[in-house]
């Protein structure tokens, strides 16, 4: 039921990070605060496809 999901920026819009989630216990997007190299500071990070 894991499955791979890739994490966004929400200020830049660039994909940084990759992970995996349980559909079964989220299944909803995940939103994680998490460190944007390109913004050079932590922001939201949003699951995409």
């Amino acid at each position: 039921m894991r499955v791979k999901v890739t994490m966004r920026c929400s200020e830049c819009k660039q994909r940084n990070y990759n992970t995996m989630k349980n559909k079964k216990n989220d299944p909803d997007r995940l939103e994680m605060k998490k460190y944007c190299p390109f913004c050079r500071k932590h922001t939201v990070h949003n699951e995409t496809k």
